[in-house]
């Protein structure tokens, strides 16, 4: 299979979300993430004349990327306008434009208006003034998929006209999401077959979940270039995801490429971050529960000789297997989260920790790998799953027009500390007077990296609200939870319980018989 291009357009269409906008650091440090360690090919990074802040995101990019010389990876979407976006992108520092044509006829004359020869003309304008400017040029065919169903001719038209143009690309959007797999390989192979020494680009929109299969037919067909958004962020249903693209082009096209699957997380989770829209727990390849076995057969299978794996290995993503605990759960998952952890139980104690772990998940508990020192030390009634720092008593104060204030006493290593603090809300002044504490007795703090409420629905406001806290400590992730009719407090439950099982591993605190 050839080598297939891959323009990501996060920072273009991606942020075509609703509700998402990117800052200029933000947009600068996906553009880094993207070229600097996934390696994609190009990235679209804004629209010609949006506002003064994507000038000034744009100009950022375009400077950063000059220095690297990467500035011919970097695209602007720029209208057919004369001379108005062009000269936009240049002062923006830009050097290559995306140029937004009409694709449909019913486009042309319903929007613009106008006949093929005169937009045609309109182009060839852009083209040629680009040319002086020193700036390259890509073709979109807008609404490119209805186009080659009602209008094939038209579609036809333009690429024999522009195929004859000084233009590096010629690009085939499914802008409304319509097509399905057949379609996309019959309409891409009608074209490249057509026109061979062109390169054609295939633009996969979401919205009847076939992005990824049309962008896998598209490939088939011939196109030499997809392109992509991170977390498949885009406009309605989004665009077709990066990681979704790179696991096809890996292990069902083996289509050559340049991209280091590698860095698919911490790309996702930056995206995450900025865009303010969470990865959906079963989402393909960056989901949290993508490489989460949960069955307990599944975990015994593995067990035997890996029977539940397949190519789609986590190292390959920067993640790891991990196995669920729940009401599913056998021996074989209980097994292998004590082997995560280090703990080693008999045979009988291990039947009566995995009797506990699916009763809890009868009554629709999430039990994590965390909690196992805790359900261990219940069952088997040794109480000697020692706590090593306790919270003697709290206070938390809101007065309004004022900051919160938080006073704590806490015993560590049956030492009393007290310390008060203010903060951004009651639980930031919590933690501060919390590290004030660490700080104080030279213990090294964990790192909060994701912290998740979930209520659930019926508008009750007695419900109980629970709290996963993620945190990192010296390379290792750690994810600790509390249940609460009160945010804050469910929240400080999580932590203390963070807290201790750090603390314990420290120690080589483990359960007795262990």
């Amino acid at each position: 299979m050839r080598k297939v291009e891959v323009m990501d357009t996060t920072l273009r269409d991606g942020e075509q979300t609703t509700g998402v906008s990117f800052n200029e650091s933000e947009k600068l440090a996906i553009a880094q993430m993207l070229l600097d360690e996934i390696k994609v090919d190009r990235i679209e990074i804004a629209s010609a004349r949006v506002s003064e802040g994507e000038f000034n995101s744009v100009k950022r990019i375009t400077q950063w990327a000059s220095g690297k010389n990467l500035l011919n990876k970097v695209e602007i979407l720029s209208f057919v306008d004369g001379t108005i976006s062009l000269d936009w992108v240049v002062e923006a520092g830009g050097r290559v434009i995306n140029l937004l044509t009409k694709g449909s006829l019913r486009h042309l004359e319903g929007q613009l208006r106008k006949s093929p020869s005169e937009h045609f003309r309109d182009i060839d304008l852009v083209i040629k003034e680009a040319e002086k400017r020193g700036v390259s040029v890509n073709i979109y065919l807008e609404d490119w998929s209805n186009g080659m169903i009602h209008s094939p001719d038209y579609v036809f038209q333009m690429i024999d006209h522009f195929s004859k143009s000084k233009v590096m690309r010629i690009m085939l959007p499914d802008t409304l999401g319509i097509l399905n797999p057949d379609q996309t390989f019959d309409f891409c192979s009608s074209i490249t077959s057509r026109y061979p020494d062109v390169r054609f680009d295939y633009h996969a929109h979401n919205d009847y979940d076939l992005g990824a299969a049309n962008t896998y037919a598209a490939v088939k067909a011939g196109v030499t270039g997809v392109h992509t958004t991170v977390n498949g962020l885009g406009e309605r249903a989004g665009n077709v995801p990066l990681a979704s693209v790179i696991g096809v082009l890996n292990d069902h096209l083996k289509a050559e490429n340049n991209m280091d699957e590698s860095k698919l997380s911490k790309v996702s989770k930056m995206v995450e971050l900025f865009s303010g829209l969470r990865i959906p727990a079963n989402k393909p390849l960056t989901g949290e529960f993508v490489f989460t076995q949960c069955c307990g057969v599944h975990a015994d299978g593995d067990n035997k000789g890996n029977l539940y794996y397949n190519d789609l290995l986590p190292e390959r993503f920067g993640r790891l297997r991990r196995y669920a605990l729940g009401k599913t759960s056998g021996k074989a998952s209980i097994e292998k989260n004590l082997e995560e952890l280090g703990i080693s139980l008999s045979k009988e104690d291990v039947e009566k920790v995995t009797s506990r772990v699916i009763e809890l998940g009868d009554k629709k508990e999430i039990v994590t790998t965390e909690d196992l020192p805790y359900i261990i030390s219940d069952v088997l009634k040794n109480g000697s799953q020692v706590q090593n720092i306790k919270l003697v008593n709290y206070h938390l104060s809101v007065v309004r027009g004022l900051k919160p204030v938080a006073s704590i006493c806490v015993s560590i290593d049956n030492k009393v500390y007290s310390e008060t603090s203010l903060g951004d809300g009651q639980y930031d002044a919590f933690m501060k007077a919390m590290w004030k504490i660490y700080e104080r007795i030279g213990h090294t703090r964990p790192v909060l990296t994701d912290y998740f409420v979930t209520i659930p629905p019926g508008g009750k406001t007695d419900a109980l609200v629970e709290t996963s806290i993620t945190w990192e400590y010296k390379g290792l992730e750690y994810k600790t939870r509390g249940l609460d009719a009160d945010q804050t407090e469910a929240a400080i439950k999580a932590t203390m319980k963070m807290l201790n099982i750090i603390s314990s591993q420290q120690l080589k605190i483990k359960p007795s018989g262990i």
